[in-house]
C-alpha cells in the first residue's frame, strides 16, 4: 500500500509542471493568434537600399504605428499584411522630437484587425511580455520574455524578449495582448552578430500622448 501511495504522489508531481506549462503555452498561443493578423511588415525603399521593419494596425481604417527610423526618408513605403497582401502606404506624421515614432495609412477595402493600446504606467519589472515582429525578414515571429528594467529617465522599457533587426516598430505585449511598448532597438556591442537579450521599447503611454496631441485617430 505504501508503495502505491508513493507511486501516485510521484505521478501527480510529474503532472503538475506539465499542466502549468500547458496553460502558459495556450495563453501565448491565444494572444498570438488574436494579435498577429494586426501586425504587418513595413518595407521602405531608401536611396541606398531597403529598410525593413514591423508595424501595428491601431485603427480599423488602416492607420499603422511603427518606428520612424524604419521608414526614414524612403521614396516608397510598402506594407505587407499577415495574409501576404501588399499595400502602398503614405506617411501621416513623424511623432516626437526624437523622430522615432511614425504613423502610416493604407487604404483597404474592409475594416482591419487592430491591436489595443495598453497602459505602460502599470508595468512592473519581472512581468511577462511577448513580442511579434519581422526579424531578419522572418515575418510573424513570436518571442517572449520579461520586463528586465524600466528606464524612466530615457523613456525606455528594457526586455529580454528576443528583438533583432526587422523587429523595430513591432509591439511589446502584456499577457492581455495589449501593446505596452513599441520595440525600438537592441544593445548591439557585436554589430548584430547575436541577440544578447537586451532590447528596448518606447513606452506606449508616450505614444498615446503624441496621438492625442496630433489627433490622428
Amino acid at each position: 500500500m505504501f508503495k502505491q501511495i508513493v507511486s501516485v504522489l510521484i505521478s501527480v508531481a510529474y503532472m503538475l509542471p506539465v499542466s502549468a506549462f500547458g496553460r502558459m503555452d495556450r495563453g501565448a498561443v491565444s494572444i498570438y493568434e488574436k494579435i498577429n493578423p494586426a501586425i504587418v511588415t513595413v518595407d521602405s525603399q531608401l536611396s541606398d537600399g531597403l529598410s525593413c521593419g514591423t508595424g501595428c494596425i491601431i485603427d480599423k481604417s488602416g492607420i499603422i504605428l511603427t518606428s520612424a527610423h524604419v521608414i526614414d526618408i524612403g521614396k516608397t513605403v510598402v506594407v505587407t499584411m499577415n495574409n501576404g497582401q501588399n499595400y502602398n502606404a503614405r506617411v501621416l506624421k513623424h511623432l516626437g522630437e526624437n523622430k522615432d515614432i511614425a504613423l502610416l495609412k493604407i487604404d483597404a477595402d474592409k475594416d482591419l484587425k487592430t491591436v489595443k493600446l495598453g497602459n505602460s504606467e502599470k508595468i512592473k519589472v519581472g512581468e511577462k511580455v511577448l513580442a511579434i515582429g519581422n526579424p531578419f525578414g522572418f515575418s510573424g515571429t513570436l518571442t517572449q520574455g520579461i520586463i528586465s528594467r524600466i528606464d524612466y529617465a530615457k523613456n525606455r522599457i528594457q526586455t529580454d524578449a528576443a528583438i533583432n533587426p526587422g523587429s523595430s516598430g513591432g509591439p511589446l505585449l502584456n499577457t492581455k495582448g495589449e501593446i505596452i511598448g513599441i520595440n525600438q532597438a537592441i544593445y548591439n556591442p557585436d554589430n548584430n552578430i547575436s541577440n544578447i537579450g537586451i532590447g528596448f521599447a518606447t513606452p506606449i503611454n508616450l505614444v498615446k500622448e503624441y496621438l492625442k496631441e496630433n489627433e490622428e485617430i
